[in-house]
């Protein structure tokens, strides 16, 4: 008796829509795209269809330095898709982007272990092509 061979999981991948595409397409350049208001000039990140601060919608995707500050972390050990099972475990972080106080980016961090980290830890974008349509920002200590 033989048994099919099993292909393993895809990476989970993110569907762009309208409002997040620039941030995509940023990242297929290698360029941290985060929306702006053209109104108010704050970030806002997840994109949205309004500003939260003064609801224009006028509203675009800027290039960001990739610089931030590591703000907390957590250790992933439970795979939450099949395809991270052989993966774990691995840093989840929030940073804060230098562009503006409180500009939270959700990550993974990437060359360093959970022994390298600490509050305020400067860190830097970088791209990981995971599939010829995505590209994800993860980030690293900064060099």
């Amino acid at each position: 008796v033989t048994t099919p061979a099993v292909k393993p999981p895809a990476k989970p991948t993110p569907e762009p829509t309208p409002e997040t595409q620039p941030f995509w397409d940023g990242c297929a350049a290698g360029e941290l795209r985060i929306q702006r208001c053209q109104n108010c000039g704050h970030y806002l990140h997840y994109p949205k269809v309004l500003c939260r601060y003064c609801q224009s919608d006028d509203l675009r995707g800027e290039r960001v330095s990739g610089r931030a500050t590591l703000y907390t972390w957590t250790i992933a050990v439970q795979p939450f898709h099949p395809f991270y099972v052989d993966r774990i475990p691995y840093i989840v972080a929030t940073v804060e982007l230098d562009e503006e106080p409180g500009l939270m980016f959700m990550t993974q961090l990437t060359d360093c272990t959970e022994d390298d980290l600490h509050i305020g830890m400067p860190v830097e974008v970088v791209f990981t092509k995971v599939s010829d349509d995505v590209t994800l920002p993860l980030f690293q200590p900064r060099r």
